[in-house]
């Protein structure tokens, strides 16, 4: 994503001018985005890192106008991601990327401590933002909520909260994020519930951006003053995805269109349906760590007619 250059108020005391240069790069809209994609991790035969594989997807989605790149979360396998595989692909990625698109890291964990942890690796190893789910498993009370997002608030970098109840057990409810809203490192929500009345109140009363987090309500969100969309299908298709955030009747197309491959894209369990089509599309091998599996052969033959047809 491009960004204006800082303009320097060139102070006369030394601090006050270090202090100015601060400020003005705090003030950079670096995480305002319509199109985000939710990347995957490509994986050789042997499950290592496919470094290559993983230049190749973020240049297809740069030159096709993605505004920003999320690494290791959900759809990126980051809970089977090692420390060291993390450090090293968050490193590469950066480096790659070269301030070209805004890039995001998955720093979410079911543990506050492993969540500041993460967080502050993001920061220093040069991401523009994080996004972070909600605890899981153990989950907490609204309050248990505030208290986590308060604390890596301290850390300094900015961070998108991801509501997804069906994976972690626990709703944020609108309340609790106009509170999160409150905090000044927190420039958005990332809603995955899948719940239409609670993803119609928290568009009606966001103070933040609000992202889909479900490519087949993208439409609802743009027609609802939603702020843009985190995607899995755009792996696969960024172009159509870009371009459903750009224009009203062409958003309502694109939705038509897609809506099979957005409903054959979590035919099972998110990542295994899109790394099966980005391996037909010659991106990446077909690759999922354990306890993931390779897409069943029913399914597999339902994607591959929808991404067929998509061709046409």
């Amino acid at each position: 994503m491009k960004t204006n250059p800082i303009k320097f108020n060139i102070a006369k005391d030394n601090d006050n001018f270090q202090q100015t240069i601060q400020d003005e790069k705090q003030m950079q809209p670096i995480l305002a985005f319509k199109t985000c994609t939710a990347l995957i991790t490509p994986f050789t035969a042997n499950n290592k890192i496919d470094y290559s594989a993983l230049k190749r997807i973020v240049e297809y989605q740069i030159t096709s106008g993605i505004d920003a790149i999320l690494l290791l979360g959900t759809t990126g396998e980051g809970s089977t991601i090692t420390t060291k595989e993390r450090k090293e692909i968050i490193s590469y990625a950066v480096k790659i990327i070269n301030k070209r698109c805004t890039l995001l890291v998955g720093t979410g964990s079911n543990s506050t401590a492993t969540a500041l942890k993460f967080t502050k690796q993001a920061k220093m190893l040069g991401a523009d933002g994080a996004v972070i789910v909600t605890p899981y498993y153990n989950k907490c009370t609204q309050s248990g909520l505030i208290a986590h997002y308060k604390a890596i608030n301290k850390i300094g970098l900015p961070f998108i909260v991801y509501n997804v109840p069906s994976r972690t057990g626990l709703n944020i409810v609108p309340s609790t994020i106009l509170q999160l809203e409150k905090l000044s490192n927190m420039i958005g929500t990332k809603e995955a519930s899948g719940d239409i009345n609670h993803i119609l109140e928290i568009l009606k009363i966001h103070t933040k951006p609000v992202y889909s987090g479900n490519d087949k309500y993208n439409h609802l969100f743009f027609t609802h003053g939603g702020n843009g969309c985190i995607s899995v299908a755009s792996n696969l298709v960024p172009n159509m995805i870009v371009e459903q955030f750009k224009d009203l009747n062409q958003s309502l197309k694109i939705h038509n269109k897609l809506y099979e491959l957005n409903t054959n894209l979590f035919s099972e369990v998110n990542p295994i349906p899109i790394k099966y089509a980005m391996n037909k599309f010659g991106f990446c091998k077909n690759v999922v760590r354990k306890p993931l599996t390779k897409l069943s052969k029913e399914n597999a033959e339902k994607l591959l007619k929808c991404i067929k047809n998509l061709k046409n």
